[in-house]
């Protein structure tokens, strides 16, 4: 989710400060993502600093308004105007769980399926009844909610034929053997942080003599 294109979307309409961005935000949204002050006022620095917003006046109560440049504005218009790219896999919890889950010795990777599956059908449930007990959108800010409602719904759903697909694909991975615990792999990485060199070792890279250690008693006797 891009904070920074959305509260220049909304900046887009006006001038506002911190919380009354935040305030936008959860309304346009339905609350489902809440911001932090700090995390607002963090993102405005940057979009200061990168010269799409600018500091305007500040009222009588110390608030500190933000305006939008043309720059902003045209970041806001190619954010609009641009598809969603999802080039990358995203780190999704649930499908990590699973990946390392399967891995694992002593793990009924069918029952962490099926715990799984419980929430994530109680979760649907409960979407489609808050859906259900809400009338026809009568307002912007309505459509709005209901656009993520949709959402939600439809990732819900889409989690839980996934889990049915995951257990298909476990059960015949069992009935061939390959679905068997993953040991540690016995060969080096080829990358890690290498270990420090003692100073002698250093210096006798280097073709100097080695730095002489602390004077003991027995040194001076």
């Amino acid at each position: 989710m891009s904070i920074r294109q959305s509260l220049l979307a909304i900046l887009d309409q006006g001038p506002c400060y911190g919380y009354q961005l935040r305030g936008e935000f959860d309304r346009r949204t339905g609350s489902t993502w809440p911001l932090n002050v700090g995390q607002i006022y963090n993102t405005l620095d940057r979009l200061e600093r990168d010269g799409l917003v600018a500091k305007a006046d500040t009222d009588s109560e110390g608030h500190v308004y933000y305006a939008i440049t043309d720059a902003g504005h045209d970041e806001v218009t190619r954010w609009l105007d641009s598809p969603v790219i999802r080039t990358q896999a995203t780190r999704d919890e649930l499908a990590i769980k699973l990946a390392i889950a399967v891995t694992l010795p002593g793990v009924n990777i069918a029952e962490v399926i099926q715990v799984q599956r419980a929430a994530s059908l109680r979760t649907l449930q409960d979407l489609t009844r808050t859906k259900n007990a809400t009338s026809e959108p009568e307002s912007a800010e309505e459509l709005a909610w209901m656009l993520v409602v949709d959402s939600m719904i439809f990732a819900a759903e889409a989690e839980v034929r996934w889990l049915d697909h995951s257990e298909t694909r476990l059960a015949r991975a069992s009935a061939r053997g390959f679905a068997e615990p993953l040991p540690l792999s016995t060969s080096s990485p080829k990358r890690g942080r290498p270990v420090k060199a003692e100073p002698a070792a250093q210096a006798a890279q280097a073709g100097q003599p080695a730095p002489a250690g602390p004077l003991t008693t027995d040194a001076v006797r």
